[in-house]
């Protein structure tokens, strides 16, 4: 924000450019809400997940601790600062859908705003930030993730303002921001060292990301271990298969696999995800990670190449899904380092490595003064190699690559409205119209063992057994012995019903001495659950 010495007229630029970015991003949000309408005839989420998050919303506003069953502790939370934002917002106002998408909404214009802040204060000129600001919000997953009610818009916003803070060297800051970020969706722990190099690196400095990072991740780790028995949720213990985390809870695999395979699959998928976001991502990237070295130096620089890095850091750490799994719910949050990259590249004061330390800085910052006339042109071909280029023809090029990004972006929104809409439909009919028939037709004492427990759970508010494990970290061992063990599972807890997909556990659901089918749901078009037909049975033989 301008000091208060700086002349009216930038500050109200200033506030200007922040409104018209809230502007932007009316247009994704009314696409995406009018689809939704069209396709689910309804508000919804579009994953049971968002449901699991609201559940222990919910729990906590209510004084039933972190729990998913009531007064049952468990870890069962990856993304544990989302959880208890939605706690603040449960207390605030209700435990609701409502309030889950406002607090994305907020999130998402959150985002923007920050990575114009971080564009400009990395030398980007004023017009070239807010483009960047208006088409990250024009992507799909952005607007995605602020309606899904998941945590992607969160740590999105908690990147961009490491991003910025890192900008003016301010340690603590950006320290804090990216250890937050990684308990927001933690595939933002691969920031980290990106950061550290990203600078000269001192003791004070390694230090600094260290000690913040711990303190804000051990009591998470803690609570992990005292309710699931390792350092990591039990959502990671359940879904990770292979990598680092993997290795360490018992799981092992190919070398082949570890280290050749899923990489070059994971690297292809991020690939494929920037292609399918924006046409142009990919080869723009590449161009941007070279120009971002160039005007941005080293403090930009490093941090970019965290682009390279993120699907093999995904790979061979905690490996569940590809980078493009659930709309890039695992790569969300990069999207204002794209931004910003490219803000960089396309529209930056070649300034040579990169912003200067808060101390050495004008009073008056750079990107509050006009567009400069003498910038060097992106591919150094102004009227002499490295001369500047005429203003007109700079920004008669800007307009026109802006132009074109901001018009594919609006091309791409449709699909991605469509395959949302598709989305709130598949869980509205499923997942959520299975825990109202619970609710209605259960009783109020009943246990039902789920392997999508959200929804079921949140409508029906019965204790549930979650097959998967991942809020019942009891069953993984008995997961890992495949099928059978999950059979063995359920008939020494005995729940009196099981929620399940037929396709997922078929020796279960045909074995007629164990199970009675009493319910179903079938999708006539499914997008985004685990199966098409969901069935309930009553469970008539047990251990006990």
């Amino acid at each position: 924000m301008p000091d208060r010495g700086e002349r009216p007229a930038a500050r109200a630029r200033w506030w200007r450019d922040d409104l018209l970015v809230v502007a932007a991003a009316l247009l994704p949000l009314a696409l995406f809400v009018v689809r939704e309408r069209q396709i689910a005839g309804a508000s919804g989420f579009p994953l049971d997940d968002s449901w699991i998050h609201l559940q222990f919303a919910r729990n906590l506003a209510e004084g039933a601790g972190f729990s998913f069953n009531p007064g049952t502790p468990v870890a069962g939370s990856t993304a544990p600062l989302w959880t208890l934002l939605l706690a603040a917002g449960a207390v605030a106002s209700s435990p609701s859908l409502e309030m889950a998408k406002a607090l994305g909404v907020a999130t998402t214009l959150g985002v923007a705003i920050l990575t114009r802040r971080a564009a400009l204060a990395w030398g980007a000129r004023t017009d070239v930030a807010l483009v960047a600001a208006i088409a990250l919000l024009w992507t799909g997953p952005v607007a995605w993730g602020a309606l899904s009610g998941m945590e992607v818009a969160l740590a999105a916003c908690l990147v961009a303002a490491a991003l910025l803070a890192h900008a003016h060297d301010r340690l603590l800051a950006s320290a804090a921001c990216a250890a937050l970020a990684t308990l927001a969706r933690p595939e933002a722990l691969l920031l980290i060292p990106f950061f550290i190099f990203a600078r000269a690196v001192t003791l004070r400095r390694v230090a600094a990301f260290a000690v913040v990072t711990v303190v804000a991740v051990a009591p998470a780790a803690l609570f992990s271990l005292s309710t699931a028995g390792t350092l990591y949720p039990a959502t990671a213990a359940a879904k990770v298969e292979g990598g680092l985390v993997g290795w360490l809870g018992g799981v092992n695999e190919p070398a082949a696999l570890t280290w050749i395979r899923r990489p070059w699959t994971f690297l292809t998928e991020w690939i494929g995800w920037l292609t399918a976001t924006h046409w142009l991502l990919p080869p723009a990237l590449v161009a941007g990670l070279v120009l971002m070295w160039r005007r941005a130096g080293r403090a930009g620089g490093v941090v970019a190449l965290a682009l390279l890095a993120h699907p093999l850091g995904m790979a061979l750490l905690a490996p569940y899904r590809g980078p493009a799994f659930q709309e890039g719910r695992y790569s969300i949050h990069l999207l204002p380092l794209v931004a910003l990259t490219l803000a960089v590249a396309l529209g930056g004061e070649g300034r040579r490595g990169g912003p200067p330390s808060e101390p050495t800085r004008a009073k008056t910052p750079s990107h509050e003064l006009p567009p400069r006339d003498d910038v060097v042109c992106p591919d150094n071909t102004g009227p002499g190699r490295g001369t500047p280029a005429p203003p007109a023809q700079r920004n008669a090029w800007v307009r026109t690559v802006a132009g074109v990004w901001l018009g594919i972006a609006v091309v791409s929104l449709v699909p991605a409205s469509t395959r949302y809409g598709w989305a709130v439909q598949n869980i509205n009919a499923m997942q959520v119209h299975l825990g109202q028939w619970a609710d209605t037709n259960l009783p109020k004492t009943a246990r039902i063992a789920v392997n999508d427990i959200g929804a079921i759970a949140y409508f029906s508010r019965r204790e549930v057994i979650d097959l998967m494990g991942l809020v019942t970290p009891d069953i993984i061992p008995y997961r890992r012995q495949g099928e059978r063990g999950v059979m063995r599972y359920l008939t020494e807890a005995c729940p009196q019903y099981v929620i399940i997909f037929p396709a997922w556990f078929p020796q279960i659901a045909s074995s007629t001495d164990m199970l009675e089918p009493i319910y179903r749901v079938r999708l006539e078009r499914n997008e985004v659950a685990g199966g098409a037909e969901m069935v309930v049975y009553r469970l008539v033989r047990c251990a006990v």
